[in-house]
């Protein structure tokens, strides 16, 4: 206790200083120190002026020696004062124990710290025990700063690893292990950027800083681990320019960049550097290149450049024994053929292939029949030449089949029956014909067959496998089907246009047991009966029946077949009539941007659309009507008329309408084509199938359409209820999903400011222009149009819709809007960001506080009182990091300034919310 007598002395001569406060807080489980507080409180007076420092470091001192104390005591009454000899001061054992404790970790729950430091769990020692060379130390709940003189003393360390805790920050004696080996901090909350001491670590093989919040550059001084095998940096937020220093490290072996926010060009050299990588991925960041960068990479087997900014061909990827190609959601493109299938690339190694999302064309390579071990397979969304089903009886291991939008013909092979091992079938969006042939339902999980032509019935043996499967769709087909067992809800999601037809009200599968004497006359009864009722069907609808049923199958009139369809044509809805000025329907063009050589006219858009019945109105808005159809081949769109007209000639407004179906991101909605019929400007879209934000956040039942304005419509039918996808009910009111809409918003508007030239100003950014695609993808609606409405609309775009309007749109003396800037689609969307974190809507809604507010005012008004949580949409707070959500309000409540000029950039928005991306769980 002599020392800690004088450390009371010494105590005696500190002020009453803040900082004693905080370590009695932290240190007031230790019995001594305790104590100790507790009889230097009332002498503790302003007797001198020591500075925080000193006073902490008296503190801190006295702690380590109380402790001491304390132990010493222990060990004298239980007789156990050799075992204490390991854990003296400046011993490895006291170092460890020390940082164990300093972090939140007590021997009551996981350490013994009496006994010898090279018997605790994780602790791995050198042949003479006295110097600790391993150190794991993963999953404790770790949790704040690593103090000093901690672990950072540790001078013969090789090996640590602090995996899946808290920490958030290193000391600066970390930095003197120049022992270290192998580092792993991954899944911890580091922050800031990653020092250039980094590259004391001369002996380093092994680094993982994955998943944490590390940002700013890669440093250069990585280029002196030049003994690195194993570089983990993904799910970070380091940004700039691909790291040059890296070439140094000739060694690696694998490679993790992904997700960050990297761009710019790979280096000169790039692929040569690493003779011995294995393992790369860089995915979803903005790197820009092609594929010869990756030439030279002869050992790699596995490459995953996925989500990223690369063109032109694909042939130098083919390269050395790989086994894992992801190239997708780049921007590839040319003939797929023009691969060059050298003898340096084997297809009996690959086993998963992904080249979705691209610009390839041409017809599918055929040496994939060579690749017999392939289990992944995903051509998906690109631009392939017309072609048959591909010979899949050479890949018999396939678990996962994507073919969706790849331009297939003709019917689906019977040989696929034969993939036995098949999780995923899709193939959806092609031209395929004819019957669904038998399939291997053992493991099958996700079927996918809509938008196609196929007909005939559904395999009773697939349906009786659907139930347990995890997605299914066949709508949008001409299928038959006996389906009595599935909900009205899943017959109109997953079987939209099949036929539900039972001849014989009763289970079909009791017709394959023998039935009793008189069964052949009560079939021959049944049928008569069914016989009948179906004529009487007929003769009503024969008499002007006109009831809108949701399970069509009737063939679309086919305009062409008359020849003499004249005009001028008139349509009614509710609020208008407009007038398409047309002599010949079959006379004027209909331009389809992705199908040059389909000859559809203003005939086709009759067809489509049912002559613009009101059955097929999807809205009616401010601009004109919104009607659902289906083109020729299946094309499902969505089909917009511009009533009001333009003050631009033809020629103009085809060629602005061509340039906005030019403009492709993954979060917009694509312009698929037009149609310019008299003075009417009509624009055609791909249909989203899952609804628009509006209706999700705030439609009772969810997703019901509306149909009060185009810009909050669903693009759904008026009797649709629900969503089209299985679950995305539920995974609206999870914190994940909305940030996923709303990083998908803010990167389409990114891309309109900053990557169209010039620049698109949106004008009306609010939750009913953002969709949900069929993939539960968010895409921004309605981009680019002010151009082609009349002048006298201009101002009624410029103005936007109430709740979204910025401050500076609308002058109070003279009530005239000023110009729109892309600062006021800033505004806008910090609106939407409020709407997904509270789940209210833009005006409207009800605050018992403030009766008079809206959404902004109130969201601002608590940020401002530090009190976000209460703002907090109740459906998510329990689905994610509250932390997250709060820090979302924060970048809502900068978009929302009053002030333009305070207002973020959408790309820097879209920055600030990948900074605070949820971690998959």
């Amino acid at each position: 206790m002599e020392g800690v007598r004088h450390e009371l002395a010494i105590m005696s001569n500190l002020p009453h200083h803040p900082t004693l406060k905080r370590l009695r807080a932290i240190y007031e489980d230790n019995e001594v120190v305790h104590l100790v507080m507790e009889r230097c409180e009332d002498r503790i007076v302003a007797r001198g002026h020591y500075n925080e420092r000193a006073a902490a470091e008296v503190v801190r001192t006295m702690y380590q020696r109380g402790l001491e104390a304390r132990e010493f005591l222990v060990h004298k009454q239980e007789g156990k004062l050799g075992a204490k000899v390991c854990q003296q001061p400046n011993t490895d054992a006291f170092f460890v124990s020390d940082f164990l404790q300093k972090m939140g970790l007590t021997s009551s729950r996981v350490y013994n710290f009496s006994a010898p430091v090279c018997s605790w769990q994780g602790v791995f020692c050198d042949a003479k025990q006295e110097n600790v060379i391993g150190l794991v130390a993963s999953g404790l709940g770790l949790s704040g700063s690593i103090p000093e003189t901690t672990i950072g003393k540790l001078r013969k360390l090789q090996s640590l690893d602090l995996s899946s805790n808290r920490i958030s920050s290193l000391p600066s004696d970390f930095w003197s292990l120049g022992s270290l080996k192998t580092l792993n901090l991954s899944f911890n909350q580091l922050s800031e950027t990653l020092p250039s001491n980094i590259g004391n670590f001369g002996s380093l093989q092994t680094l993982d800083l994955s998943y944490n919040n590390l940002s700013g550059n890669v440093p250069e001084a990585i280029s002196s681990l030049v003994s690195l095998q194993v570089l983990r940096l993904n799910q970070n937020g380091f940004e700039s320019t691909f790291p040059l220093g890296i070439l140094n490290c000739h060694s690696l072996v694998s490679v993790d960049l992904s997700k960050n926010r990297l761009n710019g060009s790979l280096p000169d050299g790039f692929g040569a550097a690493f003779p011995k990588l294995k393992f790369l991925n860089i995915a979803g960041n903005e790197i820009e290149g092609r594929d010869s960068d990756f030439s030279g990479m002869l050992s790699v087997s596995y490459l995953n450049i996925s989500g990223n900014l690369f063109q032109g061909s694909v042939v130098g990827a083919f390269e050395g024994p790989l086994q894992v190609i992801d190239l997708s959601r780049n921007r590839f493109e040319g003939h797929i053929s023009q691969v060059n299938f050298s003898s340096s690339f084997n297809w009996s190694d690959l086993v998963y292939l992904d080249l979705s999302e691209n610009r390839l064309s041409g017809v599918l390579f055929l040496n994939l029949n060579q690749a017999h071990n392939l289990k992944h397979l995903n051509l998906a969304y690109n631009r392939f030449s017309k072609q048959q089903f591909l010979h899949i009886d050479t890949l018999p291991h396939l678990e996962y089949l994507n073919l969706s939008k790849t331009n297939l013909i003709g019917h689906i092979p019977s040989e696929i029956s034969q993939l036995v091992s098949l999780r995923t079938l899709d193939l959806s969006r092609n031209h395929l014909t004819s019957r669904i042939p038998l399939l291997s339902a053992k493991n099958l999980q996700v079927l996918d067959v809509s938008y196609n032509n196929l007909s005939g019935d559904i395999p009773l043996s697939l349906l009786e496998k659907l139930p347990w499967t995890e997605r299914f769709n066949f709508s949008y087909n001409n299928l038959t089907l006996c389906a009595s067992e599935f909900s009205l809800e899943t017959l109109q999601s997953a079987f939209f246009g099949s036929v539900n037809s039972c001849p014989i009200a009763a289970n079909p599968n009791l017709f394959r047991k023998k039935g009793p004497k008189h069964r052949g006359l009560k079939l021959a009864l049944a049928l008569t009966l069914s016989t009948v009722c179906l004529l009487l069907g007929l003769l009503f609808l024969a008499f002007g029946c006109r009831r809108k049923t949701r399970m069509w199958a009737v063939k679309q009139h086919s305009y062409k077949e008359e020849q003499n369809i004249s005009g001028p044509f008139s349509f009614q809805t509710d609020s208008t009539t407009w007038v398409a000025d047309v002599k010949l329907a079959t006379s004027v063009q209909v331009v389809i941007f992705e199908k040059p050589l389909l000859n559809f006219t203003f005939a086709d858009l009759l067809s489509a659309t049912s002559n613009f019945d009101r059955g097929t109105l999807l809205a009616e808005g401010r601009f004109g009507p919104v009607y659902r159809g289906f083109l020729p081949g299946g094309i499902h769109v969505a089909v917009k008329v511009l009533v009001h007209g333009s003050t631009m000639t033809d020629q103009e407004a085809a060629r602005e309408l061509e340039h906005l179906g030019r403009i492709k991101h993954p979060n917009l909605v694509p312009l698929t084509g037009y149609c310019l019929a008299g003075e009417q400007r009509i624009a055609i879209y791909d249909y989203m199938e899952n609804g628009n934000l509006q209706n999700l956040l705030h439609d009772l039942p969810l997703g019901v359409q509306t149909t009060e304005d185009w810009s909050t419509d669903t693009w759904e039918e008026d009797d649709n209820n629900g969503i089209q996808n299985v679950g995305s009910e539920g995974l609206l009111t999870t914190w994940r999903f909305r940030y996923k809409i709303a990083l998908g918003t803010a990167r389409a508007l990114a891309f309109l400011h900053h990557g169209c030239s010039p620049p698109i100003i949106h004008r009306d950014v609010k939750a009913s222009s953002v969709y949900l695609d069929l993939n539960l993808e968010p895409r921004l609606s309605d981009f680019g149009l002010a151009k082609i409405f009349g002048n006298g609309l201009e101002d009624e775009i410029t103005r936007g819709s109430p709740g979204y309007v910025p401050p500076e749109l609308l002058q109070a003396e003279t009530g005239s809007p000023n110009t729109a800037t892309p600062k006021s689609d800033v505004y806008g969307f910090g609106v939407v960001l409020f709407e997904l974190l509270t789940g209210k809507k833009a005006i409207g809604d009800y605050y018992p506080e403030e009766k008079e507010a809206t959404l902004v005012s109130w969201v601002r008004d608590l940020v401002r009182k530090n009190q976000n949580s209460r703002a907090i949409d109740p459906k998510i707070r329990d689905t994610g990091s509250e932390s997250q959500m709060e820090e979302a309000l924060k970048i809502g409540y900068l978009c929302t300034a009053d002030l333009p000029l305070k207002r973020p950039s959408m790309q820097q928005v879209v920055g600030l919310l990948k900074d605070i991306e949820p971690v998959p769980i």
